[in-house]
């Protein structure tokens, strides 16, 4: 079957209707991804706090796109240039120059934050995506493998064990995202001091 009658089938659609309203297969993906943002902004409202409005911004694309995540995969690394795309950039850009900083770091900092979120999205949705046989799999090596390497040829996994198997299944980008804030809180009090002495 081809991917449209496949993707008709899932839908409950005749493969015919779906080209009624897309040129194509490519243009059905890039409108998917479009739907994903806008899916992640709807209803979010600015708190004016730049820091905790990036964090839910960031929280709420992982999460729109995990919620589908056959669709992350195959949208995550695409551009839509589609109305909740830009909408979405524009929001962000928004928050971004709020904090004053200059216009290289704002753009350095707003790709960062892009390219991680979707990285992270896609990479969780690709586990997600897994047959459920493979994921458990996947995720009983951590306890059934590295747990029991033994501290004499593996000193530092079985040190960390514990922690490891604690954590490891579960995704890092909160963790991440935290990282990338802490940078782009240091580039914004540098700038400031920057331009507490240019005032002086």
């Amino acid at each position: 079957m081809s991917r449209p009658g496949r993707l008709g089938l899932a839908l409950g659609a005749d493969p015919s209707t779906l080209y009624r309203y897309f040129r194509g297969i490519d243009d059905l993906t890039l409108a998917i991804a479009d739907e994903l943002i806008g899916r992640a902004m709807r209803g979010w409202r600015p708190t004016g706090q730049w820091r905790t409005d990036l964090r839910e911004i960031g929280l709420r694309i992982h999460a729109a796109y995990l919620a589908h995540p056959e669709a992350a995969v195959l949208t995550a690394s695409r551009v839509s240039g589609r109305a909740n795309e830009i909408a979405g950039d524009e929001t962000l850009l928004g928050v971004l120059r709020s904090t004053g900083l200059p216009d290289p770091d704002v753009v350095r900092i707003y790709q960062a934050f892009v390219d991680q979120a979707l990285a992270f999205a896609a990479l969780d949705a690709a586990s997600l995506a897994l047959p459920e046989a493979a994921r458990a799999a996947d995720e009983r090596v951590w306890h059934a493998t590295y747990a029991e390497l033994p501290a004499e040829t593996h000193p530092n996994i079985a040190a960390l064990a514990p922690l490891l198997v604690a954590r490891m299944n579960d995704s890092a980008y909160p963790t991440a995202l935290e990282m990338l804030l802490d940078s782009a809180e240091a580039s914004i009090r540098r700038a400031r001091r920057g331009g507490d002495r240019a005032d002086t």
